[in-house]
């Protein structure tokens, strides 16, 4: 989603890129991820052609920068906890 948010991005460049990091994610992982994340309003895409091939880029709706918000609250409100070693519950 972050990536999303950024700008435009495809399966295979998210791909390469979580490998980048480390992260072996198929495309039988990852593209039935993107295609739930459009279904549930968090992204959009289009197709871009491009001579006889296509690809489709996804982006950031404006529910998915909610999101990615929400979500970024919530990993921090847990990093705080782990770093100072409490919590409250």
């Amino acid at each position: 989603m972050h990536h999303a948010a950024e700008g435009e991005l495809y399966g295979q460049w998210m791909i390469e890129e979580l490998a980048r990091h480390g992260y072996r994610v198929s495309p039988g992982t990852l593209y039935p991820m993107l295609h739930a994340m459009e279904r549930k309003g968090y992204l959009e895409s289009r197709i871009e052609r491009t001579g006889r091939s296509q690809r489709r880029l996804y982006n950031a709706t404006p529910y998915g920068h909610e999101g990615l918000a929400a979500a970024q609250d919530k990993i921090r409100e847990l990093f705080r906890e782990v770093v100072s070693g409490r919590s409250n519950g």
